[in-house]
């Protein structure tokens, strides 16, 4: 008696394999997209992962009170992003002499050309450049001024502004 698998059995096997894949592949995709979500550690990659061969800048833009914020891919707006942070942002800039100065509240005029106030703003360049400053934000002070480093993270702004005296007194 010869022992072989009958057509039924074969294709009992291949709907399991095809399903165990496909549930597989699934959660693959889940992973790769909550991997991709912005956050303050990650936005300079997060941004400069919109930036292809022919694109100039990617720039997150939060307006008013920062309940939502837009990306923008050569000032064309591209995708939204919900609940990235909320007014309580702080951002500077850094300056050898003065030390941490507050960024100074910006105007973005929208397609109907109305003017709105700008929350947050944040840009990166197609050479990996971003916005060189500070942000303050739930008690954590974030660097974005090393250009080819990842964001470092402080426990508040006064840590972050130590360490660039150091590093100024370092050059002198």
């Amino acid at each position: 008696m010869k022992k072989a698998f009958s057509l039924i059995e074969l294709m009992i096997v291949i709907v399991i394999i095809g399903v165990i894949y496909t549930l597989a592949i699934e959660k693959l995709d889940n992973v790769a997209e909550e991997k991709m979500k912005p956050n303050f550690l990650n936005l300079k990659e997060y941004l400069q992962s919109f930036i292809k061969e022919d694109v100039k800048e990617a720039r997150l833009l939060c307006l008013d009170d920062c309940s939502s914020c837009d990306i923008y891919v050569d000032n064309v707006k591209t995708q939204s992003v919900e609940h990235f942070l909320d007014d309580s942002l702080e951002v500077y800039r850094y300056d050898f002499l003065q030390g941490a100065i507050r960024k100074k509240e910006e105007v973005f005029f929208n397609e109907e050309d109305v003017q709105e106030s700008v929350c947050f703003s944040f840009r990166v360049d197609n050479l990996g450049v971003a916005d060189q400053v500070f942000v303050v934000y739930k008690e954590k002070a974030y660097d974005y001024t090393n250009f080819f480093e990842p964001t470092q993270v402080y426990d508040n702004l006064e840590e972050l502004v130590d360490y660039k005296e150091s590093l100024a007194q370092e050059v002198k």
